[in-house]
This record gives structure tokens, C-alpha cells and sequence, in this order.
């Protein structure tokens, strides 16, 4: 029996059993056709204060195992995520829209981020401090208690595993809101996961829902941290009410990331990088390549070749074709996509190909000449778009990849190293790639934008991870009580 196949779980929210939520239900509805996938439980505002009632119990359960035994459920949760890679991808590619190696990727760098968090559990939490009395002194990590996880439609396992994993390896329960649009593979996907794992009742929370559940969320004094993903203009409005109720927002906000192309590069290699970067599932990724920065002397060529490569590209449904990409997640997205291609052209931008759709399913489109002023280039695109700017030296590259209000993910191209070291290090951005596309993520490496894009590095590696979902705490011992003067 599958995963969700087994389990009570249409129309019903987790909370430890598959209950109803006091937002009734909703349809799960497939970008690609139109159909109803399921019936979903959505959660209200009154749901939340009840998840972190349950959560205190969960919690103690949770460290009263031990941290081998805690381990032991994260490594069977990863276990568990490769155990079921079809069914999830399959969920992904229906849901979500993904891609077959898009879906494919999500679940097996889910199953790697419940492995390295699972080594978290034994991490040393804490250190001997010197002091001045005669007094032992040390600082020691404990949980933050109930983590808040607010996770987005277009990457809904492994953008929520990134922080539910390693909050749950460091003592905390979490309580996860997942986009609606993808409450099936974002949401229900991760009960049954970590159900199957052996995690305690009402440890890991799931509560779909709409803004009201997200606003709860972040102003419910039993939830510490939260850690969000989604929009710049959201993750302002939630770092905000964090701001008021006096609790940490790590925020992993939106991009317009730069691909620096110097002229020494081989275009056509060049070429199948930045097409990957501007592409993968349509866009719609926060580090997608959103501008191509191409060296005055090859852009002709790098421009003809990428509108070459696009106009081959299939698009269509992934769940039962072989496609390369998979339709845009709602009409939405799909007119917001669109008016940012039409307005650049009105601006001046040359459309070489695509800016066409069919229902949810956009052409893959390749913009020449874009003005610095059009919203193609100042904009978050977040669809199927590589708009293409020229420069002509070093210090002119460096001013236009900086000119942005976002900085998450920089990727330069050249056969210079050197070069590239220099670019990164002039050039804002909470990530940078020599010689590859802006689309780079791994559970063992620091992960986070600067600027608009997000409130730095608070997912990957063992640092950031401590860092985001723990709290520091100075102890001291003495042996005998001490005399005061008063």
C-alpha cells in the first residue's frame, strides 16, 4: 500500500490523527488539467492555539527519547522519503507541475535533509566558558519549544523538509502551514512521513490553510521561531508581526538573480547553463536566472543560441508526459508572467521567442535588449523568462548585477577564476557559483539571501541550523555560596 494511499487523510488536517479543521475543506486542484486531485482539510486560526497545546506534550515525549533514539526517526524519515520517491514525484508532477528530474530532485534532497539533520541530534550543544569567579561557566543550545514552518507552492517537499528536518533534530516540535495550492505533496506527504518514522503524536503538525492560519502562526506566543519562504512583499508583512510579538523570522525570501557571462566563455555551454537556470520548472524558482548579463561581443550569438534551444523545448503535462516543463501553478502567475514579457517589450525588449501561452502552459521565452528599466529586468519574474542584457566592461557588470533590490543566488561564467573570485566578492548576493547557473542548493551548505532577498543564511550546514532553531543559555556552577559585601 502507498503512502497516501494509506491513511484517513482527504479532507482532514494532521494534529497527530487525521482530524477536521475548522476551515472545512477545499479542492487540490491539477494545474495541468483543471481536475480536482482531492479534497483537503483546511485549518483555521482556532486550530493553531490547539496544535501548540498539543505540541508541549509531543515535545516532552520527543526529548525524553534520547538523542541516538531521535536520530534513529529522522534517519527513517529520510528512509522513508526514498521508499516512496515515485509515489511523492508523482504527487509533485500533478500538484505541483514539476517536472519528472524537478520531482525526482525535491524527494531525493528531501531524503539527504532528514539524514544530515539526523546528525544534529549528537552535535555538541554547548561550550566551557572562562570566568572570573571561582565558578564553573559554560553556554549551552536548548530548543526554542514549537517552530512555525511556512512553506511555498513551488518547491513543497524540499523547501518544507529544509526546516522541518533540522528543528525536530534539535529538540522542537513544528507546526507546518503549507502554500494550499500544494497541501497534498507539501503538507500531507510529511505527516505520513514522519508518522511512518515513529515521531511522536503532535510532534510535527500539519495545517493548511489561508492567511488567517499564517497570521496565527507568527502572533501565537507558544510558537518562537518561524521560519518562512515565499514572497519579498509576504516575508515583510510576516517579519513585521515577528517583529511586534518579539519572535525570531528567518525569512528566505524572493530573487532576480544575475548570470554574469564574460566574453571568454564557450557560448554554447554558456548557453546550456543559463537556459537551465532561467527553465528549471518554468521558473519558478527563487534563485532562478532572472537576468543574463552577457558581454557585448558574444551576445548575438549567446541570444540566437538560447532562442534556439527554448523553441525546442516540451511543455506540457508531466504527470503523463515526457516534458521539460510543466505548466505554471494557477491563471494567476500565468498573467502576472505575461504582463511583465509585454510591458518589457513596450519598454524596448525584443522577444525573439516565446511570450505565448496555452491555458497554464507558458512557452519558454528569450528577451534581447532589455532595457534596465523594464520590469523584466527589475522584477522578480518567477515564470519561464531569460531576459538578456549587454555590457561591454568589468566595472559596468558589476554596477548592474549590484543594481537590484533582491541578492540571493549570483552565478558567473568565465574561464578566469580569478575573475570570478573578484565578481563575487564586489557583487551582493547570499550565494555565488563560478562557472555555474544561480540554481544550487545542498543540505550541508549554508543557505539564504541578502537584502530583499531574505534575512541571510538560516537553512543548511550545522551552523545556521543551530543558529536558527535553538536559543543560547549561560550557565554557572558554584561549589559553595559566596559572601557579598552587603
Amino acid at each position: 500500500m502507498g503512502l497516501l494511499t494509506a491513511g484517513n487523510w482527504h479532507g482532514k488536517i494532521w494534529t497527530g490523527e487525521w482530524s477536521d479543521g475548522g476551515g472545512g475543506t477545499y479542492p487540490a486542484v491539477e494545474p495541468a488539467t483543471g481536475d480536482v486531485l482531492a479534497d483537503i482539510g483546511r485549518a483555521d486560526a482556532s486550530d493553531v492555539e490547539k496544535a501548540v497545546r498539543r505540541s508541549d506534550d509531543a515535545k516532552r515525549e520527543w526529548l525524553a527519547l534520547g538523542f541516538a533514539d531521535r536520530a534513529t526517526v529522522l534517519r527513517r524519515a529520510g528512509d522513508a522519503m526514498l521508499a516512496n520517491q515515485k509515489e511523492i514525484s508523482e504527487w509533485l508532477a500533478r500538484e505541483s507541475g514539476a517536472a519528472h528530474s524537478f520531482a525526482h530532485f525535491q524527494v531525493g534532497g528531501a531524503a539527504q535533509e532528514c539524514y544530515e539533520a539526523s546528525a544534529l541530534c549528537s552535535h555538541p550543544y554547548g561550550e566551557l566558558l572562562r570566568s572570573s569567579a571561582p565558578r564553573m561557566s559554560f553556554a549551552r543550545r536548548l530548543p526554542v519549544g514549537t517552530v512555525g514552518v511556512i512553506s511555498p507552492f513551488n518547491g513543497p517537499v524540499i523547501l518544507a523538509i529544509r526546516a522541518i528536518a533540522p528543528a525536530l533534530a534539535l529538540g522542537n516540535a513544528v507546526i507546518l502551514k503549507p502554500d494550499p495550492r500544494t497541501a497534498v505533496c507539501g503538507g500531507a506527504v510529511f505527516a505520513r512521513i514522519f508518522e511512518e518514522a515513529g515521531a511522536p503524536a503532535g510532534l510535527l503538525q500539519v495545517l493548511p490553510g489561508g492567511s488567517d492560519v499564517g497570521q496565527a502562526l507568527v502572533t501565537e506566543p507558544g510558537i518562537r521561531v518561524i521560519a518562512f519562504t515565499g514572497s519579498t512583499e509576504a516575508g515583510r508583512t510576516v517579519g513585521a508581526l515577528a517583529g511586534q510579538h518579539l519572535k525570531r523570522a528567518h525569512l528566505e525570501l524572493g530573487g532576480n538573480s544575475a548570470l554574469v557571462v564574460m566574453p571568454d566563455v564557450e557560448v554554447a555551454k554558456a548557453v546550456t547553463v543559463g537556459a537551465w537556470g532561467s527553465f528549471l520548472h518554468s521558473g519558478q524558482i527563487c534563485m532562478a536566472t532572472s537576468r543574463h548579463l552577457v558581454h557585448e561581443s558574444i551576445a548575438e550569438e549567446y541570444t540566437r543560441l538560447l532562442a534556439a534551444k527554448a523553441e525546442k523545448l516540451t511543455v506540457g503535462d508531466p504527470f503523463r508526459d515526457a516534458v521539460q516543463l510543466g505548466p505554471l501553478i494557477d491563471s494567476g502567475q500565468r498573467d502576472r508572467v505575461h504582463a511583465l514579457v509585454t510591458s518589457s517589450v513596450d519598454c524596448g525588449a525584443v522577444a525573439y521567442t516565446g511570450g505565448t501561452y496555452d491555458e497554464l502552459f507558458y512557452r519558454p521565452t528569450v528577451l534581447g535588449d532589455v532595457p534596465m528599466d523594464s520590469p523584466a529586468y527589475q522584477q522578480e519574474i518567477f515564470g519561464p523568462v531569460a531576459p538578456i542584457t549587454t555590457f561591454s566592461s568589468v566595472e559596468q557588470v558589476i554596477a548592474m548585477a549590484s543594481d537590484s533590490d533582491y541578492a540571493l543566488s549570483l552565478g558567473i561564467l568565465t574561464t578566469d577564476v580569478m575573475v570570478g573570485l573578484d565578481l563575487a566578492e564586489r557583487i551582493p548576493s547570499g550565494l555565488v557559483h563560478i562557472n555555474d547557473q544561480t540554481v544550487n542548493d545542498e543540505a550541508v551548505a549554508p543557505f539564504g539571501g541578502v537584502k530583499s532577498s531574505g534575512t541571510g543564511s538560516r537553512h543548511g550546514g550545522a551552523q545556521a541550523n543551530i543558529d536558527a532553531f535553538t536559543e543560547t543559555q549561560w550557565v554557572t556552577v558554584r561549589s559553595d555560596l559566596p559572601a557579598y559585601p552587603i
